[in-house]
C-alpha cells in the first residue's frame, strides 16, 4: 500500500460565475508578467548602461523561471488550501516585481525575473482550481474560461507594458504591474474557495512523481506532444512575424509590430465556445477541428504577409484555432484524476512550455535565415503531426492508483 498518498472527500463544486471570471482575470494578470519588459528591452538597457544582449539575457530567465514554477509551486494547490498558496504566490510576485523596478544590473534584473517567472506560473494553478472544482458537466467549459486569461496574459503583456513604457517609463510600468499584483493577492484571498487540496502527499514525493506520470500515462503523455507541437507552432509564427516586419520591406518599428498582437487577442473569444463544446461533443474533434484551422491558416499566411488585412485576419484565426485546441486538449488532462488534477497540469504545462520556447528560439532563426514562408510551412508541418496525434485512438488512462504506484 502506498503510504504517502492518502485520498480525501472530495469538495464539492464550489466555483461560480463571478469566481471563474475572477480566476480568468487573475490567470492573465499572472501570466503576463513576464512579458511587459520585452518591448522595453533598448530603454531597459540604456537605463542599466548595459547592453541589449545583456538585458536580452536577462529577461530570458523569465521563462527559465516559469518552467521552475510549474514543476515546483503548480502542484501546492493540490495539498494547501487554494486561496492560501494563490495569495501568497501573487504576493511573491508583486513584491519581485517591485524590486526588479529598483534593479540596478542586468544580472540583479535576471534573478529577480526569474523569481516573476516562476510566480508567474500561477495562471496553471488558477486552471488546476478550476478542473477540480468546477461541475463535471462544465469543466471544459469553466476551463475555456480561464485558459481565456491565460491567452490574453501572454498577448497584452507586451502591448500593456509596450505602450506604459512609453508613456511612463519601465520602471513605473512595472510598479503597476505590482500594484495589480498586490490587489489580486488580497482579492485570491477572499475570492477563491478556502477547501484544503483534496490530497497529503509528501511534496518532494508529488516532485518526483511528474517525470513518471508523463512516461506511465499514455493520455497525459499524448496530450502534452500534442500541445509542445501546437506550442512550438504557436510561438515560431509570433516570434518570426516580429523579425519578418522588423526587416525590409516593411520596417516597422516595435509600437507598430506589437499592434498585430490584437489580432491574436481576437482569438481568445472562441474559447469559452470551446470548452462548451468539448463538454458536449467530447476533446477530439474540437481538437481536430482547431489544429486543422489553424495548420491551413499557417500555410496560407506564408505568402500574405504584404496584405495587412489579410494577414491579421490569419493570425485572429490561427490563434482561435490553437486556442480552442488548448481548451479540448488541457480538459483531457484535468479529467485524468479530477480530485487532484494539478501535478497532472504541472507535468503537461512544463512539456508544452519546453514546445513554446523551442518555437521562440526558432522563429526568428528560421525567418532570417530561410524567410517568413519557411517559418510558416515549418509552423504548418508541427501543426499537421499534432493532428495525427489527436487521430490516434486513445488507451485507457492509467488509473491514479496505478501512477501513485508505479511513481511512489
Amino acid at each position: 500500500m502506498n503510504t504517502d498518498f492518502v485520498a480525501k472527500t472530495p469538495a464539492p463544486a464550489q466555483i461560480r460565475g463571478p469566481v471563474v471570471l475572477f480566476m480568468s482575470l487573475a490567470a492573465a494578470l499572472g501570466t503576463s508578467t513576464i512579458y511587459p519588459l520585452q518591448p522595453a528591452v533598448a530603454d531597459v538597457a540604456h537605463s542599466l548602461g548595459s547592453s541589449v544582449a545583456a538585458v536580452g539575457v536577462a529577461l530570458a530567465c523569465g521563462s527559465v523561471g516559469y518552467l521552475l514554477g510549474l514543476c515546483l509551486l503548480v502542484p501546492l494547490v493540490d495539498r494547501f488550501a487554494a486561496n492560501r498558496v494563490l495569495a501568497a504566490q501573487f504576493t511573491a510576485l508583486a513584491a519581485a516585481l517591485a524590486v526588479s523596478a529598483a534593479a540596478g544590473s542586468a544580472a540583479v534584473l535576471g534573478v529577480v525575473v526569474g523569481v516573476v517567472g516562476a510566480c508567474s506560473a500561477v495562471g496553471a494553478g488558477l486552471s488546476s482550481v478550476a478542473g477540480r472544482w468546477a461541475p463535471p458537466r462544465r469543466r471544459a467549459t469553466t476551463l475555456g474560461v480561464v485558459t481565456a486569461g491565460i491567452s490574453a496574459g501572454i498577448l497584452a503583456g507586451r502591448i500593456v507594458g509596450g505602450w506604459l513604457s512609453d508613456r511612463i517609463g519601465w520602471r513605473p510600468m512595472v510598479l503597476v504591474f505590482a500594484g495589480a499584483g498586490a490587489l489580486i493577492a488580497v482579492a485570491c484571498w477572499v475570492v477563491i474557495p478556502s477547501a484544503r487540496g483534496t490530497v497529503e502527499r509528501g511534496y518532494l514525493s508529488t516532485l518526483r512523481s511528474l517525470p513518471g506520470l508523463i512516461i506511465r500515462n499514455a493520455t497525459l503523455r499524448m496530450a502534452a506532444l500534442r500541445g509542445a507541437l501546437w506550442f512550438f507552432a504557436f510561438c515560431a509564427i509570433w516570434a518570426g512575424l516580429a523579425v519578418a516586419l522588423s526587416g525590409p520591406p516593411f520596417s516597422y518599428s516595435a509600437e507598430q509590430i506589437g499592434l498585430y498582437s490584437l489580432a491574436g487577442l481576437s482569438g481568445i473569444l472562441v474559447t469559452p465556445l470551446a470548452g462548451s463544446l468539448t463538454d458536449r461533443i467530447g476533446a477530439r474533434w474540437v481538437i481536430v477541428a482547431g489544429l486543422v484551422t489553424a495548420g491551413l491558416v499557417a500555410a496560407v499566411i506564408g505568402s500574405t504577409l504584404d496584405n495587412t488585412p489579410m494577414t491579421l485576419v490569419c493570425l485572429a484565426i490561427f490563434d482561435a484555432g490553437l486556442f480552442a485546441a488548448q481548451v479540448a486538449n488541457q480538459s483531457t488532462v484535468l479529467t485524468i484524476d479530477p480530485a487532484s488534477p494539478a501535478r497532472y497540469n504541472s507535468a503537461y504545462m512544463v512539456v508544452y512550455f519546453v514546445g513554446g520556447g523551442l518555437g521562440t528560439a526558432f522563429g526568428p532563426v528560421a525567418t532570417e535565415g530561410f524567410g517568413w514562408t519557411a517559418t510558416a510551412i515549418t509552423a504548418a508541418v508541427a501543426i499537421g503531426l499534432a493532428c495525427t496525434l489527436a487521430l490516434v485512438p486513445a488507451r485507457p488512462a492509467a488509473t491514479r492508483a496505478t501512477d501513485d504506484a508505479a511513481t511512489a
